[in-house]
């Protein structure tokens, strides 16, 4: 039986440029069901996950619930769960926890400052293995329970740490998805050994563009162009590379048309010209979905352009 996944496949279609975009993350431990919508259908207070999901509303802030791989009890108990909150944004990256018992408590948070990277003294900094999660809800779409939860389940099987399913990171055509953290990551059409490899090298401090869909950190042309200049100039290194501005142009035969600056931290910069077309032929974007042809992100030009004059970026912190 065909599915949006092989006809994505099957199609050729490019994965950079299609990663959620969120400049922070908060991710809350649920286990039991997910519904289409989590924050509102699981065992969350359903009033507590709408709330949550206003708060953030605009702040740069995307709300996900997670869980650990494996078999998930119907239940309702109380129980100490599991909270992140990770900022994406290099020079500013960080991933912090806690755990509580009152996910109520969450509704103090100032989003709006998370969102602009300051975390307000949450938590503590997550000193363990890179988050890596796995998109499994099969309620929004079954390639994500056909093959998230057989990867999720056959990473934490293999003892890799750090694993969770979460609810929803967009493009279900292009599952497996995954979003590693701290640097907000996402990559498609996953298999174990290449998320072994992935998160290697995240804990070595690169980054692996084979299969990568973009930082979560930047709109969809910015994602497209820091990949490109990745592997166009051969970096790998993490928190090296900022988009600084993305300026539309007038329409070209690829419109809309952006011109995208990327900077280095030691002062190179790259104007990456970025096109949005249609896929063609037609296909779903979603199991069960009419026919459509989504949005892709083409990178027409990689120019690197004059060294910054005024030094280097920040540092990562």
């Amino acid at each position: 039986m065909s599915t949006c996944t092989t006809a994505s496949q099957d199609l050729s279609e490019p994965l950079a440029g299609t990663a959620a975009t969120a400049s922070t993350w908060l991710l809350i431990e649920q286990p039991g069901p997910w519904g289409v919508k989590a924050l509102t259908s699981s065992h969350l207070d359903p009033e507590l996950g709408g709330a949550l999901e206003a708060a953030a509303e605009g702040t740069g802030v995307r709300v996900a619930l997670i869980r650990r791989p494996g078999r998930h009890a119907d239940f309702h108990a109380a129980m100490r769960r599991h909270v992140y909150v990770a900022h994406t944004i290099p020079g500013n990256t960080w991933l912090r926890g806690t755990m509580t018992e009152s996910p109520q408590d969450l509704l103090a948070l100032d989003f709006t400052a998370l969102g602009a990277g300051d975390h307000r003294g949450f938590g503590t900094p997550h000193e363990g293995a890179p988050l890596a999660l796995v998109c499994t809800n099969g309620k929004r779409d079954r390639c994500c329970a056909l093959l998230g939860r057989p990867l999720a389940a056959d990473l934490a099987a293999s003892g890799q740490d750090g694993i969770w399913e979460v609810t929803h990171l967009g493009g279900h055509r292009f599952s497996p998805t995954l979003l590693v953290l701290p640097y907000g990551y996402a990559y498609g059409r996953a298999d174990a050994a290449h998320v072994k490899d992935t998160l290697d090298a995240v804990r070595a401090g690169r980054i692996t563009t084979e299969g990568c869909r973009g930082n979560s950190a930047w709109e969809r042309p910015g994602q497209a162009a820091e990949l490109a200049v990745r592997t166009s100039a051969g970096i790998d290194d993490a928190g090296v590379l900022t988009v600084v501005g993305t300026e539309s142009t007038p329409p070209g035969p690829l419109a809309p048309l952006w011109e995208v600056t990327v900077v280095h931290t030691d002062g190179r910069r790259w104007r990456v010209t970025v096109a949005q077309s249609a896929s063609q032929p037609p296909r779903p974007e979603s199991c069960g979905a009419a026919l459509g042809t989504p949005a892709r992100m083409d990178v027409l030009a990689v120019d690197e352009i004059a060294r910054a004059v005024s030094g280097p970026l920040g540092a990562r912190g």
